[in-house]
C-alpha cells in the first residue's frame, strides 16, 4: 500500500481500502477544483473577487447567489432604497454591480444585500462582508464599508517557535471591567501578562463575527468579518502585529465545523435556497448545536471556506487555525454519542469522506500559504492520521487536542477519592497517543471554565476561594487544592503531549465560572472577565499558583520536554508514585495524601549527580520547602533496584530532578 501511516501502525492495515480511498478522494477532488486553476493558492481567493473592491472612481461588488431571482444592494449611499440599484447577473450565480457617483460608496456606509425569491424580498449580510456592525437601537446588523489606507505592519517576519505552550483567550472577557473588552485593551493590557508568564501561542476564540455573544463565537455568521463588539479590524492587526513582536504566534479559533441558523446575520439562506452552502433537510442540521452544516462535496463550498482561510493568514496574518469540532464535521453522527472502541469505527459508512477531504485540502493550502503556519484539531474520536502529513496517508493536522485529559482529571476529581487515584490509569490516560502524531495537553480549557461545569481550582475549593485564600489563612481545604492544582498542571505538561495549553486565568486557579450575559442573570458581565487583580495581589495564594505555572513553562522550554517522548522508570501503585523522564529531566510524583516517604529510592536512566530544579513543594509557590534544593544526589546502581537514588518525598508533592556536573546551575 505505500503509505508510511502503515508502518506506523500495523493495526491500520486492514483498513488499507479506507485509507487508500482517502488519497483517491483528495487527489480526484484536487484534479477538479484545479481544472479552472493553476494551483489551490489561486483556487482560494474569493474575497478577492466577491464583496466590495474599490476600482478607478467607484466600487465594484459581486455576490454569489445562485438561487435568487434578482439581487439587490442598499444602503446609506441610496437612502435604503431595497429595489433601486439592481445587480447584473454575469452567469454561474454571480451578480455585479458597479457603484459610482451619487451612488458610490465611502468609509462608514453601512449597506445590505436584497435577494428577491418568489416575489419576496429578503434582507442580508454580504458574504464575504469583511466588517459587521450592529445598530445599538435596532439591534439589526448590517455591513459597513471600511476604506483605510492598509494597515503598516512592523513585524513583516515572524516564525512561530516549534514547541508550543498556548494561551487560549477570549478577547471580550479578558479584561477585569464589567463591559466587552477590545483588541486594543487586550494587546496594551494582556499581551504583556501572557509574554511574562512564558506562553509563546496564543489561541484566540470567537473573532469571526457571531451575533450572539453567548456562543463563545462557536456560531459564526459572518465568515470573513472580525468581530465588531471588540473593535476596528486595525486594532486586530495591531494585536497580532505586537503579539508577533514580542515572539508570540497567534492562532485563529477557526469554525468551519457548522453555522448558526440566522438567515438575517447569516449564510442560512441567503440566496433564498436551503442548500447554497448547506445539506438539505435532517443531513443540514445539527441535531445537539441547532446549527447548519455544510456541504463539503459542493465545490463552490470549498470554494468559500478555503478562500476563508486564506483571507484570514494574508489579511491579518495569523500564523494558523485551532478546528473547531473537527469530531462532528467527519462523523455523520458527528460522534455524539459514539464509543469509539475499535478501528472499524473510523472506517464505515459513517464517515463523512467529504469532510475528510476538506480537511486535507485545508491542511495543503495552510502550507502554501505559509510553509512554518501550525494547524491543530479538536477531534474527541481519535481518528488515525489526523495528525500525520498527507503524503503519509494522513490529514494533515500538526496537532490534535488531547481531550481525554481533562475529561480524566475532572473524572478523579468528581468521583475518585485522592488516596484511590490510581498510578496506572493516570499514566495510561496521559501517555496513550496515535504513533508519530502530535498532541497538545491541557488539564482544562474554556470548556471546564463555562456554568455548569467547574475549573479544577473551584472544584477543589469551592467556597472556601472565597474565605480562606488569603496567605496568613490556614485552610487544608486550600491547602489540598493549592497542591493538587500545581500537580495536575505539572504531569499534564510533561507527560501529556508535544504542545501545552492553558485557558487565561486557570494558570492562577481563577476562581468561579464564566456566564455571558444573559436574561437569566440580568444581562450581567459580572462573571464575564478575568480578574487578575487576585494574581497581583502579593497577601493572595493565587500569587503562588502563577508564579509556579510560569516556573513550569520556563522548565520546559528550558528542557526542551517537548523534543522527545517521555518514559516511565517506575509506577509504585501501593505508594501513589510516579517516577518518569523525558529527555533526561527525572520526574518523580507522591499524589498520596497522607504518606511521605523518607527515604524513597527514584530510578534514573543514568549514574551521576542530580539537583532538584522544580518542585510543587517550594515556598514560593506555596510549598513548605520540604525538598532541600541544595542537596546534590548521587545516582548508582543500587542492585536489583537499578539505578538511582535515596531523597526525601513528600506526600502531594512532585520535583523535576536533572543530571548535572555543576550542582550550583539551577536555571530553568
Amino acid at each position: 500500500m505505500g503509505c508510511k501511516i502503515f508502518e506506523y501502525d500495523k493495526l491500520l492495515v486492514p483498513f488499507g481500502a479506507d485509507i487508500v480511498w482517502r488519497i483517491s478522494n483528495l487527489n480526484s477532488k484536487r484534479a477538479e477544483l484545479l481544472s479552472s486553476a493553476p494551483s489551490l493558492l489561486d483556487f482560494a481567493n474569493g474575497h478577492e473577487y466577491f464583496g466590495f473592491h474599490k476600482a478607478g472612481n467607484g466600487w465594484f461588488y459581486r455576490e454569489w447567489a445562485p438561487g435568487a431571482d434578482a439581487v439587490y444592494i442598499m444602503g446609506d449611499m441610496n437612502g435604503w432604497n431595497p429595489t433601486e440599484l439592481p445587480l447584473s447577473n454575469i452567469g454561474n450565480g454571480v451578480y455585479e454591480i458597479y457603484l459610482e457617483g451619487k451612488y458610490c460608496l465611502f468609509g462608514g456606509c453601512k449597506v445590505k444585500t436584497v435577494i428577491s425569491k418568489n416575489g419576496q424580498l429578503s434582507e442580508k449580510i454580504p458574504l464575504y462582508a469583511k466588517r459587521v456592525v450592529q445598530d445599538a437601537v435596532t439591534y439589526n446588523w448590517c455591513a459597513e464599508i471600511t476604506d483605510k489606507p492598509p494597515f503598516k505592519w512592523k513585524n513583516k517576519k515572524f516564525t512561530p517557535e516549534r514547541d508550543l505552550f498556548i494561551y487560549e483567550c477570549h478577547i471580550g472577557m479578558a479584561q477585569e471591567k464589567g463591559a466587552v473588552g477590545t483588541y486594543n485593551e487586550f494587546t496594551d493590557n494582556i499581551l504583556p501578562r501572557i509574554k511574562k508568564q512564558g506562553y509563546n501561542t496564543i489561541q484566540i476564540m470567537a473573532i469571526m463575527e457571531h451575533p450572539y455573544y453567548g456562543s463563545f463565537g462557536y456560531q459564526v455568521s459572518s465568515f470573513f468579518a472580525a468581530s465588531s463588539r471588540f473593535g476596528e479590524p486595525d486594532d486586530l492587526k495591531r494585536l497580532i502585529d505586537t503579539a508577533h513582536g514580542m515572539g508570540i504566534a497567534v492562532l485563529l479559533d477557526v469554525v468551519h465545523s457548522h453555522a448558526v441558523k440566522n438567515t438575517a446575520e447569516g449564510i442560512n439562506e441567503f440566496d433564498g435556497t436551503d442548500y447554497q452552502f448547506f445539506h438539505v433537510g435532517a443531513r443540514g442540521e445539527h441535531p445537539a448545536w441547532d446549527t447548519k452544516l455544510f456541504n463539503y462535496g459542493k465545490n463552490e463550498v470549498l470554494h468559500f471556506l478555503l478562500s476563508n482561510l486564506k483571507f484570514w493568514m494574508t489579511e491579518y496574518r495569523f500564523d494558523g487555525f485551532r478546528f473547531d469540532g473537527v469530531t462532528s464535521m467527519i462523523y455523520h453522527d458527528h460522534g455524539l454519542g459514539a464509543a469509539f472502541t475499535d478501528y472499524s469505527k473510523y472506517f464505515s459508512m459513517n464517515t463523512d469522506t467529504e469532510a475528510i477531504t476538506y480537511l486535507q485540502l485545508a491542511n495543503e493550502l495552510i502550507r502554501l500559504v505559509n510553509t512554518k503556519a501550525i494547524t491543530i484539531a479538536e477531534d474527541m474520536s481519535a481518528m488515525p492520521g489526523m495528525c500525520l502529513p498527507i503524503s503519509e496517508g494522513g490529514i494533515g493536522f500538526d496537532y490534535r487536542l488531547s481531550m481525554g485529559v481533562p475529561d480524566m482529571w475532572i473524572k478523579l476529581l468528581k468521583t475518585v477519592p485522592d488516596e484511590a487515584w490510581n498510578m496506572r490509569y493516570i499514566w495510561h490516560e496521559l501517555t496513550s497517543r496515535r504513533p508519530m502524531e502530535k498532541y497538545i495537553g491541557y488539564a482544562e480549557s474554556h470548556d471546564q471554565a463555562l456554568v455548569g461545569d467547574k475549573t479544577i481550582m473551584f472544584r477543589l475549593c469551592d467556597s472556601a476561594m472565597y474565605t480562606d485564600m488569603a496567605k496568613d489563612c490556614q485552610s487544608l481545604v486550600i491547602d489540598r487544592g493549592i497542591a493538587l492544582h500545581k500537580m495536575i498542571r505539572f504531569i499534564t505538561l510533561t507527560l501529556g503531549g508535544e504542545g501545552y495549553l492553558s485557558f487565561m486565568g486557570n494558570e492562577f486557579g481563577h476562581p468561579e465560572w464564566i456566564d455571558f450575559p444573559r436574561e437569566g442573570n440580568g444581562w450581567s458581565y459580572h462573571y464575564c472577565r478575568r480578574q487578575w487583580h487576585l494574581a497581583d495581589d502579593k497577601n493572595l495564594k493565587y500569587e503562588w499558583l502563577g508564579e509556579f505555572d510560569k516556573a513550569l513553562v520556563r522548565l520546559a522550554k528550558t528542557r526542551k520536554l517537548f523534543s522527545c517522548a517521555p518514559q516511565s522508570l517506575y509506577i509504585d501503585e501501593g505508594a501513589q508514585v510516579l517516577v518518569y523522564e523525558r529527555n533526561g529531566a527525572v520526574f518523580a510524583f507522591n499524589f498520596s495524601p497522607y504518606n511521605s516517604y523518607n527515604p524513597y529510592f527514584i530510578n534514573t536512566p543514568s549514574k551521576g549527580k542530580y539537583i532538584p530544579l522544580l518542585s510543587t513543594d517550594d515556598a514560593a509557590f506555596g510549598g513548605w520547602d520540604r525538598i532541600d534544593k541544595e542537596y546534590v544526589y548521587k545516582a548508582e546502581n543500587i542492585g536489583d533496584r537499578g539505578v538511582g537514588f535515596e531523597m526525601y518525598l513528600p506526600a502531594r508533592t512532585a520535583v523535576c530532578l536533572v543530571r548535572t556536573t555543576k550542582p550550583k546551575n539551577r536555571t530553568y
